[in-house]
C-alpha cells in the first residue's frame, strides 16, 4: 500500500552545530544593535549609517560572497536563519534597507567584469558603500519588460536618462544596479541592459536627482524616487551583455 505522510521518516535536520552557534549569535547581536532602537528608528524614519559597519564586522553582509572580495562562506541555511533573526525584532525596514545589497550585488558579482567587482564589492562588504537595485517604474511597476528608462551610447559612455521609484536604500546608496533600454526599437525584455551606476551619496551626482518617499509602513527603511537625466555612466560598468539584462 502506498506509503502516507503520517509513515514517512522524519526529515532531517539541516542545521549544523556551526549553524546553531551562527544563529545564537546572531540572535544576541540583533537583541543588542536593533531590538532596543526599532521604535526609535522608525519615528526618525531611518537608522543609523554605521549599523551597516557593525552588521559587516558580524560577517552578515558578506554571507555567502567570495572570500576574496571580503565574503563569508555561507549556505542556504545561513540566509535562512539571517532572515529569521532579522525579522525577529519586527521591525521589516531596518532588514530590508540593510540588507539591500543582496538585490543590488548580486547582478555585479555575477556579470561584472573582474575588475568591476574586486573595485566595488569589497567595500559593499565591509559595510563602506551601500548598494541598491533600480527596476520599479512609475508607469510599469514591476512589469520589467515595459520598463522605459533607457541608455544611450555615448563614446564609451552610455547617458542614462528616466524614472525609478520606491527603491530601497535608494537615498544613501553610493552603488545602484539599473535596469535600462539600451535598444528603444525592441519594446520587450531582448532591448533591457543592466548598468551599475556609482553615485556616492555623500555629494551631487550630475543627471541624478533622489526624492525620498514617505511610507504607509516599513517607516525606518530609505526607500526613493530616483530621476536620471543623461547621467554619464562608463560603458565599463555593463553587467554582462548588452541586451541580456532582462
Amino acid at each position: 500500500a502506498p506509503m502516507s505522510l503520517l509513515d514517512a521518516p522524519p526529515a532531517p535536520h539541516h542545521f549544523s552545530p556551526e549553524h546553531v552557534q551562527f544563529r545564537d549569535a546572531l540572535r544576541a547581536w540583533v537583541a543588542q544593535e536593533i531590538a532596543p532602537h526599532v521604535n526609535a528608528w522608525d519615528e526618525a524614519e531611518g537608522f543609523p549609517r554605521e549599523l551597516y559597519a557593525r552588521a559587516a564586522a558580524m560577517g552578515l553582509l558578506g554571507l555567502g560572497y567570495d572570500e576574496a572580495h571580503g565574503g563569508t562562506p555561507a549556505d542556504l541555511f545561513h540566509h535562512l536563519i539571517l532572515s529569521e533573526e532579522l525579522a525577529r525584532p519586527g521591525c521589516g525596514g531596518v532588514a530590508a534597507s540593510l540588507m539591500s545589497h543582496t538585490i543590488g550585488l548580486p547582478p555585479v558579482h555575477r556579470h561584472g567584469s573582474a575588475a568591476l567587482r574586486e573595485r566595488v564589492i569589497p567595500p559593499v562588504l565591509r559595510g563602506e558603500r551601500i548598494a541598491a537595485l533600480a527596476v520599479t517604474e512609475p508607469g510599469g511597476g514591476s512589469d520589467v519588460a515595459a520598463l522605459r528608462t533607457v541608455a544611450v551610447r555615448d563614446g564609451d559612455d552610455y547617458l542614462v536618462s528616466g524614472e525609478k521609484v520606491f527603491i530601497t536604500s535608494g537615498m544613501r546608496a553610493d552603488l545602484i544596479t539599473v535596469a535600462v533600454r539600451t535598444d528603444p526599437a525592441n519594446r520587450g525584455p531582448g532591448g533591457i541592459s543592466a548598468l551599475l551606476v556609482e553615485a556616492p551619496a555623500d555629494r551631487p551626482v550630475p543627471g541624478l536627482a533622489r526624492t525620498r518617499l514617505d511610507k504607509m509602513g516599513w517607516w525606518a527603511s530609505d526607500t526613493a524616487h530616483l530621476r536620471f537625466d543623461r547621467l554619464r555612466v562608463p560603458a565599463a560598468n555593463l553587467l554582462g551583455q548588452e541586451g541580456q539584462g532582462f
